[in-house]
């Protein structure tokens, strides 16, 4: 008998599809309500390109003198640093006012949009800096760099809708 098959993903590009959010409080992240979620700011239409927010695992080598292979375990885990680059406004009412630095609160993915029951990602944040990327032919950006604060909530059902 054959292995059974994975199904097949529903492949998609993000853009036009992910929704990016800010939720600035959460009675417990990981396990978000709607109410949180629609009361946070969606980030999406600003947004020119997200960097980081993956979760790795090193690996820790276990030896020992019953062998000469080295086994390993799965060690600590991390997120690669992480940003958010949006585009700035002429007149400075942009994603400055809305994540200063030292804002806390969370960033949510949800990859395959803002609909119930999918998943969604959802990280534990403060906001450490606002770099401005000038340039003479791009347009002005803000890239807004955070650090993860904890455990990143991964593939969690987003709550139905009221």
């Amino acid at each position: 008998m054959p292995a059974t098959q994975i199904t097949k993903s529903v492949r998609f590009i993000q853009p036009g599809v992910t929704t990016v959010l800010f939720v600035p409080t959460a009675v417990d992240y990981k396990a978000m309500l709607r109410t949180e979620l629609d009361a946070g700011t969606d980030l999406t239409k600003e947004l020119a390109s997200p960097s980081g927010w993956t979760t790795t695992s090193n690996s820790v080598d276990t030896p020992d003198f019953g062998s000469r292979f080295t086994s390993k375990v799965p060690g600590m885990i991390t997120v690669d640093d992480s940003s958010l680059t949006f585009y700035g406004s002429k007149t400075g009412e942009d994603v400055r006012a809305i994540l200063p630095r030292d804002t806390t609160g969370y960033i949510v993915f949800a990859d395959g949009g803002l609909i119930d029951a999918q998943p969604m990602d959802v990280y534990p944040v403060t906001v450490s800096s606002l770099g401005k990327v000038r340039s003479a032919s791009d347009p002005f950006q803000i890239q807004v760099s955070f650090t993860v604060t904890d455990v990143p909530s991964e593939d969690q059902d987003i709550p139905a809708a009221a």
